[in-house]
């Protein structure tokens, strides 16, 4: 249910990499929420069952989502850190056997050999360390990823995704409570699925078919299960 931390990109596609992370965050909370809320309303209609169970899932998920992304986002911050040290040790050790790696790297890129060394030695005069950064490395020493602020951005997406199936179930009069339930969510990943496939410059129909269906499914699975538990108990 957790996603692994965004790769630190910077600009646009920086936050456009947190948009899709929300996205995929408030699938992940339409999913489950509604499986386990259809899954309840499988085996009883009544509303104190399904609010108990649909609120447990929400805030269980969230915290998973937010612990989960909180440990992948710290790990990813200790390794740029530890590559930015190893980065200013040998800057301050071998700083013209850096300058010559940094022209290789600016020649690698399609400069000629002067021009290379020119752009080198006019970097390492400015800021040695961030012209190494962001050649040998692609970070940004000053916009590290926050941790937290991953943690936060997973819980509240995958809260928002939560809320939609569980108010959904929740409205209606009981004998319609799941046939809305599975009409909202259906549209609302559609909808999710439509979002992340642009983002992603993928095929939107593909993306669509693929989330409805899984959602779908599940929800039939989890709804049969409630039923199948409801009678037996019953």
């Amino acid at each position: 249910m957790t996603h692994p931390g965004e790769p630190h990109t910077g600009g646009l596609a920086g936050r456009l990499n947190w948009l899709r992370a929300g996205v995929l965050g408030a699938n992940d909370g339409i999913v489950s929420t509604a499986g386990l809320v259809v899954g309840v309303a499988g085996a009883t209609l009544a509303a104190g069952p399904i609010l108990t169970a649909g609120l447990a899932g929400l805030v269980a998920g969230a915290v998973s989502m937010a612990l989960g992304e909180y440990v992948s986002v710290s790990s990813q911050r200790d390794t740029e850190r530890a590559l930015l040290a190893k980065e200013r040790t040998e800057l301050a050790e071998s700083p013209e056997q850096e300058l010559d790696e940094l022209t290789a790297l600016y020649e690698a890129k399609g400069l000629t050999a002067a021009t290379a060394r020119l752009v080198a030695e006019e970097l390492t005069a400015k800021d040695a360390f961030a012209a190494h950064a962001d050649a040998e490395l692609g970070i940004d020493p000053d916009a590290l990823t926050n941790p937290w602020h991953a943690a936060g951005a997973s819980a509240i997406a995958f809260t928002i995704g939560s809320l939609l199936p569980l108010i959904a179930i929740l409205l209606p009069p009981p004998h319609l409570r799941v046939p809305v339930t599975f009409t909202v969510v259906i549209l609302a990943l559609a909808v999710t699925g439509a979002v992340s496939a642009r983002l992603g410059s993928a095929g939107i129909t593909r993306a669509v078919t693929r989330l409805v269906g899984g959602g779908a499914l599940a929800m039939a699975v989890t709804f049969g299960i409630g039923q199948l538990v409801g009678a037996a108990v019953g």
